[in-house]
């Protein structure tokens, strides 16, 4: 039954709409189990009750009129119970209950399977047969496969179907997603073209078909040239079979057959991305079908070709297309790269369909002071391409459309958010220290140049990490060393004399370049960090010769090492950095050796804390990633998201131990995650010792506030009261708590949030 899972759900990804999706559903599972019905009922989110949508098999008339509550009947016993209800003779179960429309009368073998999304029952599968019998194990487990398979698709396409309505009334719609960067952001969808993959394209309406035409024939143009391009190239390096492939691309291109197909469709007012996948789709699943193996194999031609053009098509549209004066990015998976291309002036927020609040890209997000959402799995956004929307940063939520009522509340929640920000701005000059005068250190998490202005008017005292990563992220190939040296001379320029911590490159995981790939099944445990630099020294020497160059008449720069799992590394790495300055002393530089410091964010680290701090200048925690690890939870994943917890008992027990064994051996400590960006995250970290906080620019002045209004001595009796807690909720309504008592809670839940 394999292949006819893989065959449903291929169908459903490429159905147009809703409606479509559980026509497919019905109509399949009733021709692979050979039963004589089955139907689908999906939950009604105001009334809360289960709603017959699709059947083959039952009165067609039955269909939105059959509602059951959840723990009503057969099918709302499967949604109370959560797990397949199978039965010979349904009719003698106490659950059952009788609706005449349906006509189920007839039927009396059973089975139910539960559609669950994000541990909500969207709704229920259900298989029927006439005569008495039990659905045995292997069709049992068939159903409740798909429906999982099925899950996040029929939530996608409840989402995509209650758009589609929107799109033609104008009604308001909302999204959820992790909250990922603060504040709140009113502008206009500008989507990211997501990868050339047919199966997802979605079903779309073109207003000007010939605007549309002519851009489907350039899309058909510019693909044939382009395989014409990469056939003369490598036909020396191919044989005669090889270099018919081409010939056969160009021709199915020039196809006449194929074109019409297309143009019809578009002439139909469909988009041509969505024109085009339907035909390819179908030319594809016509090769799977044939019996002959050549021509099966040839499928994955058909829809190579199929990609080719989709991407031109893609391409072509996005060339378009300008920003708007108050652009919101939304993408599949969005990245550094991405974000830097709009404008930074146009550019006022940011969607991820995928990621966490701790992902790469959100992390540049809140430095760039972006209001941002990630992983919002159910927006349809390939859908909904210029509308307007509200990116509510603080609560996680999306507002497709927002009504006239909406947007005024959301306006004056930036307008409240802008007057916070006056009223901490005094606090620039002051010294970050608290009320019983304990001198704490703020500094900026940076790696963009617009960082910069943003983190001295906000009164950073020095950059705790600035990511030379991004600069590697936003190129197609390694920077030279000179390139470099400009970059870093920028930053350590800009804050001179405060101090620069400069990170070495800290690639791998979910900062991928595309011209050095890493292929592996689980990156965050595999080749990144340290580990790769350590491996191509060429790479590590370039860098740090670049920083210490740049530093010349300075004397700011600290360099610090990223993924620090052993001693081994850290010597390894003091012994190349000193290689590198002593080249540049017999050059002719006069350089001071930078003080070379390690990053702790693996647990090996934490229990080796006090012999890497006695070897190294300084230490710092990346408290993302020893969160990330520490918890076994992939912080880009939005499915764990509620697992990470920053104030989990076992991470703040790991980060009092780091920052004692750090003063243990007289060296300093200090933390660069996002912890140290949160006042109440702040607080603990004073009370538990830590010299410096790094964060964002933009949580700065809200730390600041926060520390000159406690005494240390106060703080510390809630870390001692907080320590003997065994649950991050209830840490967390403790320190909530407290800051009310004490008057911050602008501070702690900023204004918007709940």
């Amino acid at each position: 039954m394999l292949g006819s899972l893989r065959s449903i759900v291929q169908e459903v990804n490429t159905a147009r709409d809703l409606p479509a999706v559980l026509d497919i559903i019905v109509r399949r599972v009733r021709e692979v189990m050979h039963t004589r019905v089955c139907s689908v009922y999906l939950r009604d989110k105001q009334s809360g009750n289960y709603v017959l949508m699709a059947t083959r098999g039952l009165n067609q008339n039955a269909v939105g009129q059959v509602h059951l509550a959840p723990g009503e009947g057969l099918v709302g016993n499967v949604v109370t119970r959560e797990e397949p209800i199978n039965l010979e003779q349904a009719e003698a179960h106490p659950a059952y209950h009788y609706f005449p429309a349906t006509g189920e009368e007839r039927f009396s073998a059973f089975l139910g399977t539960p559609i669950i999304h994000h541990r909500t029952v969207l709704g229920v599968l259900v298989v029927q047969q006439a005569e008495k019998r039990r659905f045995d194990e292997g069709e049992e487990a068939f159903l409740v496969t798909l429906s999982a398979q099925l899950a996040g698709v029929i939530a996608h396409a409840e989402a995509t179907g209650a758009l589609a309505t929107i799109g033609q009334q104008r009604r308001e719609a909302k999204f959820d997603g992790i909250a990922a960067s603060p504040g709140v952001a009113i502008g206009r969808v500008h989507i990211v073209a997501p990868q050339a993959n047919l199966a997802t394209v979605p079903y779309s309406c073109c207003m000007d078909v010939d605007a549309e035409l002519e851009l489907f024939h350039q899309a058909l143009a510019n693909a044939r040239e382009e395989i014409r391009a990469v056939g003369e190239r490598l036909k020396d390096d191919l044989n005669r079979e090889e270099r018919a492939l081409f010939d056969a691309y160009i021709s199915m291109l020039d196809d006449s057959s194929l074109a019409v197909e297309v143009c019809d469709r578009i002439r139909q007012q469909v988009s041509a991305p969505r024109a085009w996948a339907e035909v390819m789709l179908e030319h594809v699943r016509r090769f799977e079908a044939m019996s002959d193996s050549y021509f099966r194999d040839r499928a994955a031609d058909v829809r190579d070709l199929g990609a080719r053009v989709l991407m031109h098509l893609r391409q072509q549209q996005q060339s378009q297309r300008d920003y708007s004066e108050n652009t919101i990015l939304i993408g599949e998976e969005l990245t550094a790269a991405v974000l830097a291309e709009v404008p930074r002036e146009k550019l006022i927020g940011a969607v991820s369909v995928k990621g966490s609040a701790n992902s790469h890209v959100a992390i540049i997000a809140r430095a760039m002071g972006l209001p941002a959402v990630m992983g919002a799995q159910d927006l349809p956004y390939e859908t909904i391409d210029g509308a307007d929307i509200v990116v509510d940063g603080y609560r996680g939520e999306l507002h497709v459309h927002p009504g006239a009522e909406l947007r005024r509340r959301y306006d004056s929640i930036v307008a409240e958010e802008r007057e916070l920000a006056r009223n901490l701005d005094h606090l620039a000059s002051l010294p970050a220290e608290t009320a019983d005068g304990h001198r704490v250190r703020l500094w900026v998490n940076t790696g963009l140049m617009a960082d910069v202005v943003r983190s001295l008017e906000r009164g950073a005292e020095g950059v705790g990490l600035y990511r030379t990563e991004v600069p590697f992220l936003l190129r197609d190939r390694f920077p030279s060393e000179e390139e470099q040296r400009e970059i870093y001379r920028e930053q350590l320029q800009a804050f001179a004399p405060r101090p620069v911590t400069m990170r070495t490159l800290d690639i791998g995981g979910d900062k991928a370049l595309a011209y050095f790939p890493i292929e592996e099944t689980n990156p965050f445990l595999g080749w990144r960090g340290i580990r790769v630099t350590l491996d191509h020294p060429e790479i590590f020497l370039a860098q740090v010769r670049a920083m210490m160059k740049a530093s010349l008449g300075l004397d700011n720069l600290r360099i610090m090492l990223p993924m620090i799992s052993g001693l081994g590394e850290l010597e390894t790495a003091r012994k190349l950095l000193e290689r590198a300055h002593g080249e540049l002393v017999e050059e002719g530089y006069d350089i001071a050796m930078p003080p070379l410091g390690i990053m702790i964010e693996v647990p090996s680290a934490v229990y080796q804390a006090r012999e890497l701090a006695a070897h190294a200048d300084f230490i710092s925690v990346g408290s993302n990633d020893l969160t990330q690890y520490l918890l076994a939870v992939d912080r880009n994943n939005s499915r764990v998201a509620s697992i990470y917890h920053a104030l989990h008992p076992a991470v703040l027990r790991a980060l009092q131990e780091v920052v004692d064994a750090g003063h243990a051996a007289n060296t300093k400590v200090g933390i660069c995650g996002e912890l140290a960006g949160d006042p109440g995250g702040a607080l603990l970290l004073v009370a538990m010792g830590y010299d410096v906080l790094s964060m964002n620019a933009t949580n700065l002045p809200r730390v600041k506030a926060a520390l000159r209004a406690v005494r240390k001595a106060d703080t510390e009796k809630l870390l001692q009261q907080i320590m003997g807690m065994h649950c991050p909720e209830q840490i967390e309504e403790t320190l909530r708590a407290y800051m009310k008592r004490i008057g911050l809670k602008a501070l702690l839940q900023p204004v918007g949030g709940q």
